[in-house]
């Protein structure tokens, strides 16, 4: 009796990892010799597990990402141009919290939004905000944004993401509407938070695709200072 009233105060005190701590200890014998202290320390350490996945499942859901993806499973055997040693620096997530941006620029079919997602991933385990966004679905977030009048409270939510993934970078022409949204995105963003860029599209290209060239120089001083590059070569994987 007193074991249920203690695991419904814990979990009414939202101790839910040690609550079913507790009752898988009362399911195994072996859990009686242990010493306090030790069934303590256990308990306290599923609380800490639990909790750190249930953040883990918020990041992962609000990240929203294309693909389920790991830097874990990285194929380095594809001839493509990637380096392990450059991966595991990323790994670290030194570059974000420098608030450096990352361009990743190749071919159709070289993983660029697997390596994306796979880096979103590993953010999301160092317990960042991370968002994925198509630019196609960006710029139409942005504009509908507008409309409704939730454009602050979205830029707001832009601004604050600690790592924000815009995939499928130059895929079509921009409006000047969009050349000035995009703007205000990494201008917001400038020095306070990390982006990264996927794109078909190589790096000295992209000044002509934004088409005008005021904000085509603001954007790019923006978004390329203290940004690392990677850019994939090769046949696509797909095949």
């Amino acid at each position: 009796m007193l074991n249920h009233q203690t695991l419904d105060k814990l979990r009414s005190l939202r101790l839910t990892g040690m609550a079913d701590a507790l009752e898988q200890q009362g399911r195994h014998t072996q859990a009686d010799e242990l010493g306090f202290e030790e069934r303590l320390g256990l308990l306290v350490d599923h609380e800490l597990l639990y909790r750190e996945n249930r953040r883990l499942g918020r990041l992962l859901k609000d990240a929203r990402l294309r693909v389920n993806a790991c830097l874990e499973d990285v194929d380095y055997r594809h001839p493509r141009g990637l380096q392990k040693a450059e991966m595991a620096q990323l790994a670290g997530g030194e570059w974000i919290e420098r608030r450096h941006n990352l361009c990743l620029t190749g071919p159709t079919g070289t993983g660029k939004t697997w390596l994306a997602c796979a880096l979103g991933t590993q953010a999301c385990r160092q317990g960042l905000s991370t968002r994925y966004l198509r630019q196609p679905r960006l710029l139409e977030a942005l504009r509908t944004a507008r409309a409704d009048g939730s454009y602050p409270r979205f830029m707001t939510q832009l601004a604050r993401t600690q790592l924000l993934i815009i995939d499928d970078w130059g895929i079509a022409p921009l409006t000047p509407a969009q050349r000035a949204d995009l703007m205000e995105v990494i201008e917001e963003r400038h020095g306070n938070q990390s982006t990264l860029i996927a794109s078909q599209l190589p790096v000295e290209h992209w000044h002509d695709y934004i088409g005008e060239a005021t904000l085509a120089d603001a954007i790019l001083d923006r978004l390329l200072h203290n940004a690392r590059r990677i850019a994939l070569k090769g046949e696509s994987m797909r095949r």
